[in-house]
């Protein structure tokens, strides 16, 4: 490839790359005819897929944690005969700052990190402890001076995501949701930990007020492998009409085209949350452990409930006090209140 290019290197979280797509909005209109490719995991590849700014998505080969310091020599070289002129380093760590420095790319953008000065020429500072996500990637596309910085927040785009309508239609059908129904996404897990999850009571009690108030809607519950025992704990709670336990059954393709199609979702602070929100879904956040003003959804039609008890934002994986009030007394009428206004 001759082409002049940029290459993104992606966040090892689903959430975190959806909010760092307003950073490929911004280079597109920098530079509108140079491709951008974006170097992923695989397990966040399926979200860059859908972002109309990237032109190629490349899945990186490594094992999570590793240095692997010959593999990444390695797979420098194939970079190295892509041609790219420039390259945005989005996770903190050392090694992911070595691949661009490795393939020899000119303009290596980034944050400091871990002390990244040499491997990054265009070294970005923000030491704040609390700091709104979308900003802050976006903020790379400007210099790094806080001038530049003043004029770039004042029209920081927001995430934007796309799915083919036929998609849509096939993978209701294929999980079957098909027909007229109006489709109601929840999403109960959160990687992070368990101090990020509504309990399951909650969202069985809301899906029979959904129920209750439209008997044809089917309701589908996302989530990995690992949230399929949450959501068999709600459809054991609910019954199986019209509920579709699709946690681990999905591609994460197949639930981001779901997500697109929904009527509305009801979701943890989560990847499948800011996907929701960057296909401008009507969206329901649920914080308790976390700040909502640290990653607020984006939709058009948006409401994030949070208690702010005096004991939160912990950011803890578990209730470090042990009742895990956060989420345990917001309260599923609460959630319906809000949901049936959508």
């Amino acid at each position: 490839m001759s082409e002049a290019r940029t290459l993104v290197i992606s966040p090892n979280w689903i959430g975190d790359a959806v909010m760092a797509q307003p950073l490929l909005q911004l280079l597109k209109r920098q530079h509108p005819g140079r491709p951008i490719d974006v170097l992923a995991p695989p397990s966040v590849a399926p979200a860059w897929r859908a972002m109309i700014e990237v032109d190629s998505v490349l899945e990186t080969p490594f094992r999570h944690g590793a240095l692997q310091l010959r593999e990444r020599w390695r797979y420098a070289k194939v970079l190295r005969a892509r041609g790219y002129v420039d390259a945005y380093v989005l996770p903190n760590t050392i090694k992911y700052a070595l691949i661009p420095w490795l393939a020899g790319i000119a303009r290596r953008v980034g944050y400091k990190g871990e002390m990244r000065y040499g491997l990054l020429n265009v070294v970005h500072h923000d030491d704040r402890p609390k700091r709104a996500m979308v900003p802050f990637y976006a903020a790379l596309a400007a210099a790094p001076d806080e001038a530049s910085y003043s004029v770039l927040r004042a029209a920081v785009p927001r995430p934007g995501m796309w799915v083919d309508p036929q998609q849509i239609a096939l993978v209701r059908a294929r999980h079957g949701m098909g027909g007229a129904g109006r489709l109601v996404v929840f999403a109960p897990g959160a990687e992070f930990g368990a101090a990020k999850r509504w309990p399951a009571r909650h969202f069985a009690a809301l899906a029979q007020s959904v129920r209750a108030q439209d008997p044809s809607a089917h309701i589908a519950l996302l989530g990995s492998p690992k949230d399929r025992e949450a959501c068999a704990e709600i459809t054991a709670l609910t019954g199986t009409d019209g509920i579709h336990n699709v946690a681990g059954a999905t591609s994460l393709s197949e639930a981001i085209a779901l997500i697109a199609g929904a009527a509305a979702v009801v979701a943890n602070d989560s990847g499948l949350l800011h996907i929701a929100s960057a296909l401008n879904r009507p969206v329901i956040a649920l914080y308790g452990p976390t700040d909502p003003d640290h990653a607020p959804p984006f939709s058009d039609v948006a409401r994030s409930i949070s208690l702010r008890l005096a004991c939160s934002p912990c950011r803890q994986r578990e209730c470090p006090l042990g009742h895990h009030d956060c989420m345990e007394k917001l309260e599923p009428g609460m959630v319906w209140h809000e949901l049936r206004q959508m």
